[in-house]
């Protein structure tokens, strides 16, 4: 059965009236088909902040019902409107974990997303039911409404059109005349190009209100045309500024150094994104708020939103290959610094970051329409600021690693060991510092966002507890380095002979053996303390580390024994660094001692490590003075007297040498002879020398004795043959008798030595060989007598 139509009061003349509630109703749903024909997306809407569209219930009223739900809230509420002096006390805020806060948030927004389809189904019921309830007289109401709003939209739009027509010839000319000149002259006309833009929106906007003036009749007439020409004024504006950047067909008069293709290409896409914002927010949303519900006009802006947020998306996987080579181009030429690696690194995550940021946006949105473009504004500063001064921060650090530390040439002098200890340490706590820095430049983000309260977290129990522990057991471990760094420094200067007083080969050991017990108790020390800074209990650890002391000591006997002996060794100074020592039955100059034992380099370079444990005994040749024992061995038929006067005028040429006279501090001792060998009978003389030189001093002698003795005739023995044939009685020696070889024989001796260089037959060299070796016959004998003496 058809249901009656309402009765209304008869309306003579409808210009003389406000629009009637069902005509209003039809105007917004005209802007919001009219928005959604512009997106060409699917509708979503929302509810309001608080996710409560579908009943109606905003946030003031929620909280009144949930004091009321509190007897103690709701009498003293009651005590305070009688008049009570009590104030009202709000209970305490109960601290929420971060857990918590996420999913009450998250739960919130699913909540909001899944009211855009009861305010969908709201919006399908409402329109059914206007036309339902329509008459004569509303539907010629709405005909006269959307008349004279779409001629104020048709007109300005039209006459727009024909004067960026005008405009546009205007700023052709203005390119032609702008092509081959620099840019400082290329900009007055580009300037003169955006005034005619600018001109050109302010006319067709001036036209717009001309019409609007002539057709409004009512209230809700010129409302609905003032909302769309205010929005044509600013979307255009913000094309305009556009259009003044990127100059989209008129490179010339274009002062970015950007393509016409990628000009055109941005124009196209942000000009569709203002449009849409602009006109959504500034024309469909008003008036569908005014005229249906506060939830619709929400609907309408969360629709323009992730339609925004789709195409930037869209515009992030176009552009994802682009930006990420432009991102690479620093590292392609060849600049592998920080901020280089920093791009490179970017140019992979770039548009993971960009699509996660826009998700993010429409999230906020959703939750907290009314403050989402503030927060996001606010939020994205912040965390823009915090990654720029990471960036100074984190390249500075980088450069004093890359750079090192440099000293002075005088403090190298005194100190030559401090620089390569300074950049072996000060570049890990730079390392250290560079995840810090890292570190704080997430927890400023995490800051900005509110997903996490840092100061907060620190200024409380457990917070406060956590970063003292840290900042201590920092300053600890910069407290150590620098002991470590003093101490080490002052032994270098005790030890560089170039400064202050020359050690002593005493002084050298035990400092070496201090710096090294230094070294290990500090670092003992500092971490013990490290370790009760941040909460650890240092007292079971001494006691296991007493345990394990005692179990090392009854399973590492030979340790135990290297160490001990090392002690004493040390206390009785049995050798120090520099000696020549021979220990463990290896014989070498001593280059390290620790406590636990020495190692040695022999003549051949070799480097020996020996425990102490396994030297019995410690032969020193450098304790205090030095002997060179000369052994001289001279011919039986030489004249001792006269071979002890030749050494000691050996010795008297010795030591007019200066460079040798110094390290000689005794006179010679003549010992005389030693030893009658088989061969030469031995005189031995002794040279007292400082420590570590009598081995230079020998040679030095050697050379000596060698030319004293060439001068006075003496022979030195060396190993000769003399070959005795006998001699008859009257004192003759018989001949010594020789047969030549036949040349027989001759040819099988040179075949048998080409054989055996694998010869095929004697070469005429080897018979001629082999001839000369074989004398003529002689009656001669063949003596050897010993050379005479000269």
């Amino acid at each position: 059965m058809p249901r009656s139509p309402s009765p209304r009061p008869c309306l003579t003349d409808p210009r003389d009236r406000i629009a009637s509630p069902f005509t209003a109703r039809l105007v917004a749903i005209f802007a919001a088909l009219m928005l959604l024909i512009a997106s060409a997306q699917p509708l979503l809407a929302q509810t309001t902040g608080d996710g409560a569209a579908g009943n109606g219930v905003d946030q003031q009223t929620q909280a009144l019902i949930e004091l009321l739900e509190d007897d103690a809230a709701r009498a003293q509420l009651i005590e305070r409107l009688r008049g009570g002096a009590a104030p009202l006390v709000e209970p305490e805020p109960e601290h929420v974990p971060f857990a918590r806060q996420v999913a009450e948030q998250t739960r919130a927004i699913a909540e909001n997303i899944s009211g855009v389809f009861l305010v969908a189904g709201n919006f399908t019921d409402s329109v059914s039911a206007l036309w339902r309830d329509t008459t004569t007289a509303d539907i010629n109401l709405l005909t006269r409404l959307l008349g004279t709003l779409f001629i104020v939209i048709a007109g300005t739009l039209f006459g727009y059109w024909l004067l960026r027509l005008v405009s546009d010839r205007a700023r052709i000319r203005l390119a032609a005349r702008a092509e081959s000149r620099p840019v400082f002259r290329r900009a007055p006309l580009a300037l003169g190009a955006i005034a005619f833009d600018a001109g050109t929106v302010a006319l067709a906007w001036t036209l717009g209100h001309a019409l609007s003036i002539q057709l409004a009749t009512n209230q809700i007439m010129a409302l609905n045309q003032a909302l769309f020409l205010n929005a044509f004024l600013v979307a255009e504006g913000i094309k305009v500024v556009m259009r003044a950047i990127l100059m989209p067909r008129k490179d010339s008069l274009r002062l970015v150094p950007v393509s016409d293709t990628t000009a055109n290409y941005w124009y196209f896409w942000l000009s569709r994104l203002v449009s849409l914002i602009v006109y959504a927010f500034f024309f469909i949303a008003p008036i569908v708020t005014w005229n249906l519900t506060a939830a619709s006009g929400d609907a309408i802006r969360t629709l323009a939103v992730f339609t925004a947020c789709v195409i930037g998306i869209v515009l992030v996987l176009q552009n994802k290959t682009d930006v990420a080579t432009l991102l690479k181009r620093r590292v392609a030429r060849g600049e592998t610094d920080t901020v280089g690696r920093l791009s490179q690194g970017l140019a992979q995550v770039w548009h993971i970051i960009a699509i996660v940021y826009l998700i993010t946006f429409f999230m906020v949105w959703v939750a907290h329409p009314q403050t989402a473009i503030n927060l996001m504004a606010v939020s994205t500063a912040q965390s823009l600021i915090a990654v720029l001064v990471g960036m100074v921060i984190f390249a500075f650090i980088s450069r004093l690693i890359t750079g090192g530390m440099h000293l002075s040439d005088d403090v190298k002098q005194r100190l030559p060991l401090l620089e390569d200890r300074l950049n072996a340490f000060v570049p890990k706590v730079l390392y250290g510092l560079r995840i810090v820095v890292l570190l704080g430049v997430a927890v400023a983000i995490a800051n900005a966002w509110d997903l996490f309260d840092f100061v907060g977290w620190a200024t409380s129990g457990t917070g406060a507890a956590i970063t003292t522990s840290l900042i201590s057991a920092g300053l600890i471990l910069i407290v150590g380095f620098a002991m470590y760094v003093v101490v080490s420094s002052w032994i270098e200067y005790r030890l560089n002979p170039d400064f202050g007083t020359v050690p002593t080969a005493r002084e050298r050991t035990l400092l070496a053996l201090f710096r090294n017990a230094f070294t290990v108790t500090l670092s003992v020390v500092v971490a013990i303390m490290m370790l009760s800074e941040i909460g650890v209990n240092i007292g079971p650890l001494l006691a296991g580390a007493g345990v394990i002391g005692l179990a090392l000591g009854f399973g590492a006997q030979k340790l135990v024994q290297d160490v001990i002996t090392g002690v004493f060794i040390q206390l009785e100074n049995a050798m120090n660094e520099g000696d020549v020592v021979t220990a463990g039955g290896i014989s070498g100059v001593v280059e390290r001692l620790t406590i636990r034992s020495v190692s040695m380099r022999d003549l051949n370079g070799v480097y020996h490590v020996i425990p102490f444990s396994s030297v019995d005994m410690v032969s020193n040749m450098m304790r205090n003075f030095s002997y060179h024992v000369a052994d001289i061995g001279v011919a039986y038929r030489e004249n001792v007297s006269e071979v002890k006067a030749a050494m000691s005028e050996a010795f008297e040429r010795l030591i007019a040498r200066e460079e040798i006279a110094e390290n000689i501090i005794g006179p010679f001792e003549m010992f005389g002879v030693t030893e009658l060998g088989d061969s030469a009978v031995t005189v031995r003389g002794r040279i007292k020398t400082k420590p570590g030189q009598q081995w230079a001093i020998g040679r030095a002698y050697n050379e000596v004795i060698k030319e004293v003795f060439d001068e006075r005739g003496i022979e030195i023995p060396f190993p000769h043959l003399t070959l005795y044939a006998g001699e008859d009685k009257e004192g003759t020696a018989p001949p010594f008798r020789l047969a030549r070889q036949n040349p027989d024989e001759r040819k099988a001796l040179a075949a048998e030595a080409a054989r055996r260089r694998n010869a095929t037959r004697p070469t005429d060299e080897d018979i001629a060989d082999l001839a000369s070796d074989i004398p003529e016959e002689s009656g001669k004998p063949m003596t050897e007598e010993a050379p005479p003496k000269e």
